[in-house]
């Protein structure tokens, strides 16, 4: 069952989820973060898909503080767009989006028995999924994809607080390989799987889509989670 939510962050900020439910028994929670193009039909599908597989699984609207109701495709003019509307998002004071995150993090760990929250994020959710990880309360584990800029020395920084499973592509314009090996050589802690593939192999709705890479991706996906969210 689908149907979108509306929670509220801490400093009062209303905003929408689009919320699958599970038909069996519910494992624990997971938290899409969405790429740069909105809660589309890509997004919904992954939320859909993760509900599929025994999770309460929800993807909050991370550009509603800038402007509502963003659902684009992937032509030049759509990446155009998604790209300024990320920059009003990363210029908001702090925490900014990590409020609604939480809001929603806060929404699903109250919603399930277990308690058990993961988040799962996508080029900027990616990126946004990494600071979750080292930022935020009441998250089991994390699985950024091919986080943009989570290879930047004050991202490297951090550090997470909870299981990380970050998968990059070797092939990525965005994310240098020079950058995921710094990342990985501060981050001996995180799980990380490199790809024969280029940004954005997860959706289907793109040129970039990498079937074999997104289906491997997938299976150690759900495999950390079901580990971690025992």
């Amino acid at each position: 069952m689908t149907h979108l939510i509306q929670l509220t962050a801490a400093d009062g900020f209303q905003f929408p989820v689009y919320q699958a439910k599970p038909t069996g028994p519910v494992r624990g929670a997971v938290v899409v973060l969405q790429e740069i193009f909105g809660i589309n039909g890509h997004i919904r599908a992954v939320v859909d898909g993760f509900a599929a597989q025994g999770y309460l699984a929800l993807a909050p609207a991370t550009f509603h503080r800038v402007k509502p109701g963003v659902e684009m495709g992937y032509s030049a003019d759509d990446i155009a767009a998604g790209v300024a509307l990320k920059a009003q998002v990363e210029g908001l004071p702090a925490p900014g989006v990590l409020s609604d995150i939480q809001a929603t993090v806060n929404h699903a760990a109250a919603a399930v028995p277990s308690g058990k929250v993961a988040v799962v994020g996508y080029c900027w959710g990616g990126l946004l999924t990494w600071r979750a990880a080292c930022e935020l309360d009441h998250i089991t584990a994390a699985v950024p994809y091919y986080g943009g800029g989570m290879t930047q020395p004050a991202e490297i920084a951090r550090h997470p607080k909870v299981p990380v499973l970050a998968h990059f592509a070797q092939h990525d314009a965005s994310i240098p390989l020079e950058g995921v090996e710094a990342f990985r050589l501060a981050h001996p802690e995180v799980e990380m799987h490199l790809y024969d593939a280029s940004h954005g192999f997860n959706c289907d709705h793109r040129a970039a889509y990498s079937a074999a890479a997104a289906a491997l991706a997938y299976q150690r996906t759900l495999a950390f989670l079901s580990e971690k969210m025992l």
